[in-house]
């Protein structure tokens, strides 16, 4: 072989290409880079856009509008009020003994007149003979004085007997006949203790705990001077108090509209129980007192309430709706419709053009779900009535017409 071709055989690559190679595949990537960048911005602009378009897509939020219900409300107040029994006793014995009988369960309701306890009967019984038999031996006491003046006066007559035998005998006579008197007042006792060896109920009620057991020695006394027994106490339900206190300023307020009332309305109270969320029973009110308490500012009222199926108890709680004026013209709305903003009450509206306007107002009672408006509201308002949560004040809304029910209004609620 050729001594100067063997150098070309095995010739190296140069070293120059592989720089220039470098040089060229930076720009590529930055171009790429910079391309990849550049569509992530367009589709990032692109998804922008798509979500304005979105919120400028997305429809009012609808609520339900009405007018408000208007109808004839009478101006009322409200108490708290508590039952009280028209009458309260604490039986207890008008004589004493052992208590051998016991005729009630407790918390049984007794008619008037219905057996309740026995005592004894026995002691007074012979009492009784003893009183009999005085009167029998006052009797012949008598008679004998009879005979005697009788014989006297005869004997006067014929100038045998002076007029001093006569005034004796006379004065004996009279002396029996008031020994007489005087045993028949003892029968008469007599019977009245051994009446009252048997404890009556004195009116229709409900009976208390007995106090007492069959075999116990009791204690009694008519008079009440002495210590007596407590047997058990009672209490009437038919018909039953409800007593209240008026506040000074709603008892003028009571007092100066009342004279404007007239009928069964004057003295009308309706009556909600602690359980229940309607006025569904009616008194009537029969005593107001005659001074104000200076301590608490209150002046003492009553009402009388029939309780013909003896549900109401004594010292239960009821809520109490007295009216002050006689009805007038008034608007009402649901009382979810009434919203309380920091110390006044708000309702929400919406204007012609579909604007949530706030209208500050004055509040009534509640009737049956709706709370009636007394200022701040016109009979032609559209009020928000359902929807509420989405009305915004000053924001638009898109308006359906709906309508109060009034088949609630007529009925009362606390």
């Amino acid at each position: 072989m050729n001594a100067t071709s063997k150098p070309a055989q095995f010739e190296k690559p140069q070293p120059s290409v592989a720089p220039r190679r470098g040089r060229v595949a930076w720009p590529w990537i930055i171009g790429v880079g910079a391309a990849a960048l550049a569509g992530v911005a367009w589709f990032g602009l692109g998804d922008r856009r798509g979500e304005h378009s979105a919120q400028a897509a997305t429809p009012l939020p609808q609520v339900t509008v009405s007018a408000p219900l208007q109808r004839e409300v009478d101006t009322q107040i409200g108490f708290l009020g508590q039952f009280s029994a028209v009458n309260r006793v604490e039986l207890r014995p008008q004589v004493g003994g052992t208590l051998t009988e016991l005729h009630f369960q407790d918390g049984q309701i007794v008619k008037k007149g219905d057996l309740l306890f026995v005592i004894d009967p026995r002691p007074y019984e012979i009492k009784l003979a003893q009183a009999k038999a005085q009167l029998e031996t006052a009797n012949a006491h008598l008679d004998l004085a009879k005979l005697q003046r009788a014989r006297a006066q005869t004997l006067r007559r014929s100038e045998f007997g002076s007029q001093e035998i006569l005034d004796q005998r006379t004065s004996e006579q009279e002396e029996a006949q008031a020994a007489v008197a005087q045993a028949q007042a003892r029968i008469r006792d007599a019977e009245l203790d051994l009446e009252y060896c048997r404890v009556t109920a004195p009116f229709t009620g409900r009976i208390g705990a007995r106090q007492v057991s069959v075999g116990g020695l009791i204690a009694g006394s008519r008079a009440g001077a002495g210590p007596t027994t407590l047997l058990t106490t009672m209490v009437s339900l038919d018909p039953i108090y409800l007593d209240f206190d008026m506040s000074e300023s709603d008892y003028l307020t009571f007092s100066r509209q009342r004279a404007a009332l007239s009928g069964p309305l004057a003295n009308k109270v309706e009556i909600s129980l602690s359980d229940e969320n309607r006025f569904t029973r009616q008194g009537r009110l029969d005593f107001v007192d005659n001074v104000l308490n200076r301590s608490s500012g209150t002046i003492h009222s009553r009402a009388t309430v029939s309780n013909p199926d003896l549900f109401l108890t004594p010292g239960a709680f009821a809520r109490i709706r007295l009216a002050v004026a006689p009805p007038a013209p008034a608007l009402m709305v649901p009382d979810a419709a009434v919203l309380l903003d920091q110390s006044q009450h708000v309702v929400m509206t919406v204007s012609a053009d579909g604007t949530v306007v706030p209208k500050p107002v004055e509040t009534g009672d509640l009737r049956g779900g709706l709370r009636t408006i007394r200022s701040g509201l016109a009979a032609d308002d559209r009020v928000i009535i359902d929807g509420i949560v989405r009305a915004v004040p000053g924001g638009k809304v898109a308006p359906q017409e709906g309508a109060i029910s009034q088949s609630t209004a007529s009925d009362g609620e606390g």
